[in-house]
C-alpha cells in the first residue's frame, strides 16, 4: 500500500463515510492485485471456456432455447474454481509478511474483510458476463424466457458470494495456500452434494431415526435454494438463506482476522 493509499486510510476512521472510503480503498487495493495476477487471466479464460464449451456440446444435442443446462454446471465447477481464486486472497498476505503491514492500518476487521470480499465478487460477476454471448445467441434463434435466464443469474452471483465467503474464511485461518483449498473445496462439496437425492437416500438410509440427510437438505444445502432460482422462482427465503451465510462467514473471517492482528 502506497503512501497516498496510507494516507487516505488514515483519514477513513470513524463514522458510515470513513467506513464507505475504507472499504473502497481495501476494494481497490484487492482488485487491482486480481488484475495485476496472470492468474486472474487464466481463470476468465479457463473458467468461460470450460463452462460456455460445455453448454454449447449439450445445446446441439438437444437444441433447446434454454440456459438452465448453464446454470445446472455452475455448482460443480465452483467447488474446485472458486477456492483456486479465493485461496491466496490471505494465505498470500501472510507468505509475503504484508498482512502485519495491513494490520497495522486504521482499519477494523470488517472493512478489510468486506473490502477483499467487494474485490472478488466483482472479478466473479465479470466472469459470469463470459457467457452473455449465449444470451445473444438463443435470442438470435428464437425466443427465450429472460425472465428465466436473469432469475439464473441472480441465482448464480449469490452461489457466488456464498462460495467467496467462505473461500475467504479457510484462507484467512491459514498461510498456507493448499490448505485453503481443500478446506474450501470440502466445505462447496458439503454445500452442494447434501443437495443431491441420491446422497440425501444414502445419509437417510444410513440414519433412518435421525434422518440426517432430509435435515441437512432442508437446512443447510445451498442447492435447493438454488435450483428454485434458476427455475425462475425468487423468493425472499431463498435470497435470506445466502445473505445469512455468505454474512455469517465473512463474520467469522472477520473474526479470524481480528485474533490474527493481536
Amino acid at each position: 500500500m502506497n503512501i497516498e493509499a496510507k494516507a487516505a486510510v488514515g483519514a477513513c476512521v470513524g463514522g458510515a463515510p470513513g467506513t464507505i472510503r475504507a472499504i473502497k480503498i481495501i476494494f481497490s487495493r484487492e482488485l487491482g492485485a486480481i488484475f495485476d495476477s496472470s492468474v486472474a487471466y487464466i481463470y476468465f479464460i479457463a473458467f468461460t471456456l470450460l463452462t460456455v464449451g460445455i453448454f454449447m456440446n449439450e445445446f446441439f444435442v438437444v437444441s433447446v432455447i434454454d440456459m438452465t443446462p448453464y446454470f445446472k454446471l455452475l455448482p460443480m465447477l465452483l467447488i474446485v474454481f472458486m477456492p483456486a481464486l479465493t485461496m491466496r486472497i490471505w494465505a498470500e498476505e501472510k507468505r509475503v509478511e504484508t498482512f502485519e503491514l495491513l494490520m497495522t492500518m486504521p482499519l477494523t476487521p470488517a472493512q478489510i474483510v468486506i473490502g477483499k470480499f467487494k474485490a472478488v465478487f466483482v472479478f466473479y460477476l465479470l466472469t459470469l458476463c463470459g457467457s452473455l454471448p449465449i444470451v445473444i445467441m438463443l435470442k438470435s434463434l428464437g425466443s427465450p424466457d429472460l425472465g428465466l435466464i436473469l432469475s439464473g443469474y441472480i441465482g448464480a452471483a449469490l452461489l457466488g458470494a456464498l462460495f467467496i465467503s467462505f473461500g475467504l474464511f479457510t484462507s484467512g485461518v491459514t498461510a498456507n495456500q493448499i490448505v485453503a483449498f481443500v478446506l474450501a473445496v470440502f466445505i462447496g462439496f458439503l454445500f452442494v452434494f447434501s443437495g443431491d437425492d441420491r446422497v440425501v437416500s444414502i445419509l437417510d438410509g444410513l440414519t433412518p431415526h435421525l434422518q440426517a440427510g432430509t435435515f441437512l437438505y432442508e437446512s443447510f444445502s445451498a442447492i435447493p435454494h438454488y435450483q428454485a432460482m434458476t427455475g425462475g422462482l425468487l423468493c425472499a427465503s431463498d435470497v435470506f438463506f445466502f445473505v445469512s451465510m455468505t454474512a455469517v462467514f465473512l463474520w467469522l473471517n472477520a473474526i479470524s482476522v481480528n485474533r490474527s492482528r493481536i
